[in-house]
């Protein structure tokens, strides 16, 4: 029996997709532990990223923590081990790959692919080997991807809803193939058969009801987006997910077809975990009487005329200019203080003319990626100003405090809210003890 001192500490790192039974996470360890156990390598720590697509890194949780460790150099092991090349990832840019290998591997941490024929030793039958399998990985997601959007294509064109939420005044009814009805599915709710397919039907009356109020104030009152919200939220009307009503969503609301019963489709898109882009209005799947129409359709198509006109109005330096004079007066741009600007045109408008906030932004000279970062001394003499002023830290505390340092956001910066409080010096719990000690209820820290 091989001596344990004398084996060579790893890590294992696996990733499932729901792609194939395969690349189940038993399967995988089953392999990568033959291979420990023929190459002298034992196995002590597992980095695990269940349900994830291979394509980007920003939800690889997993994948993510392993980088950390092995750069920050707090890793007790001293080598990866992993499936196979499409496991560490399924990446379009196949450099992306490579550079977080090279993370490892310069830090001293090599990856070892377990279930490749070939060795990851850096010769050169190896190299073209490991660039070879890493274009083929980046290139099934992609020929997967084109599959899966030609599929939904073809479902949207026969009415049925292809994923997202059903949008203010519907609700998502579940049918068999032949749409025979089944039952309404709640929020976040999933269908469980594979055949089973999702049309939108009318919400509650009283949803219905404010969607055509909605149309009327717009076409008959003309009155504005903003006005529109406005009334929305003085009145209390809940919007999506119990939000505050913007300029934004009830322009979306009101240019939307699917009130007039289209089922649309692909009016954005997201492949690859890009970023979304619009869609021309020539590529969307639109088909009429997908579902019962909440408003007619001579209202939805004299709403759209109202909508173009007031922006077609404005050529591209009257809204720069516009940005230019809320700049002066806030010192800062957003679409929030956009929407809430009853003067400006909305963000949306700034998205759909120059492609986004943030490029309209620089138009002017403005660089929205720079504004309100505070840096760390900044939001730690923020933390400093709330202790003397309250005696201890929380997070309802940070919080509620006027200015905009959110206690998310000194968790992003600094790792942990606590890692914060020790960089100035305080002691939550010795605060914590002493109001145990008392019976005194204290807040989330």
């Amino acid at each position: 029996m091989t001596d344990a001192r004398l084996l060579i500490p790893a890590a294992q790192y696996l990733r499932m997709s729901t792609e194939h039974q395969q690349y189940s996470f038993e399967n995988q360890s089953a392999v990568i532990q033959k291979y420990a156990e023929s190459h002298g390598f034992e196995v002590v720590r597992t980095y695990p990223d269940a349900a994830k697509r291979g394509v980007v890194l920003r939800n690889r949780t997993g994948l993510q923590q392993l980088l950390h460790d092995v750069v920050a150099g707090t890793a007790e092991y001293k080598t990866i081990l992993v499936y196979d090349v499409s496991r560490w990832g399924r990446f379009q840019d196949i450099d992306e790959s490579a550079h977080y290998e090279f993370l490892c591997k310069s830090a001293g941490v090599p990856v070892h692919y377990c279930a490749e024929t070939f060795a990851n030793d850096g010769s050169l039958p190896s190299s073209i080997m490991k660039a070879l399998k890493r274009t083929m990985a980046g290139e099934y997601s992609r020929e997967l991807g084109v599959k899966v959007i030609a599929g939904q294509k073809r479902l949207a064109e026969l009415g049925f809803k292809q994923g997202g939420i059903p949008g203010y005044g519907f609700r998502r009814f579940l049918v068999s193939e032949n749409r025979t009805p089944k039952q309404l599915l709640a929020n976040g709710e999933l269908k469980s058969i594979a055949t089973d397919r999702v049309i939108l039907v009318p919400g509650p009356a009283s949803e219905v009801e404010e969607v055509r109020e909605m149309f009327r104030k717009f076409t008959v009152e003309r009155l504005s987006f903003k006005a529109i919200a406005s009334d929305l939220n003085q009145r209390g009307v809940p919007s999506v997910k119990n939000r505050r009503w913007t300029h934004s969503v009830v322009a979306s609301l009101l240019s939307h077809p699917k009130y007039v019963g289209c089922n649309v489709f692909n009016r954005t898109s997201m492949r690859l975990g890009t970023a979304p882009v619009n869609v021309p209005a020539s590529d969307w799947v639109i088909c009429p009487g997908a579902h019962e129409s909440i408003v007619d359709t001579k209202t939805f198509a004299l709403a759209q005329e109202i909508s173009a006109g007031r922006t077609v109005r404005r050529t591209n330096e009257q809204l720069l200019q516009k940005l230019r004079s809320l700049l002066v007066a806030k010192g800062k741009i957003s679409n929030k203080i956009i929407d809430r600007c009853a003067e400006m045109p909305s963000a949306r408008t700034y998205w759909y003319r120059f492609g986004g906030l943030r490029r309209a932004s620089e138009l002017i000279g403005y660089d929205m990626r720079k504004s309100g970062r505070k840096s760390d001394v900044e939001m730690l003499q923020h933390l400093r100003s709330l202790l003397a002023s309250h005696g201890r830290l929380s997070k309802p505390i940070i919080d509620e405090a006027p200015r905009l340092v959110s206690s998310h956001k000194f968790r992003w910066r600094f790792g942990r809210l606590d890692r914060a409080y020790e960089l100035i010096g305080y002691d939550w719990k010795k605060d914590l003890s002493k109001a145990k000690r008392e019976n005194i209820k204290v807040p989330n820290r």
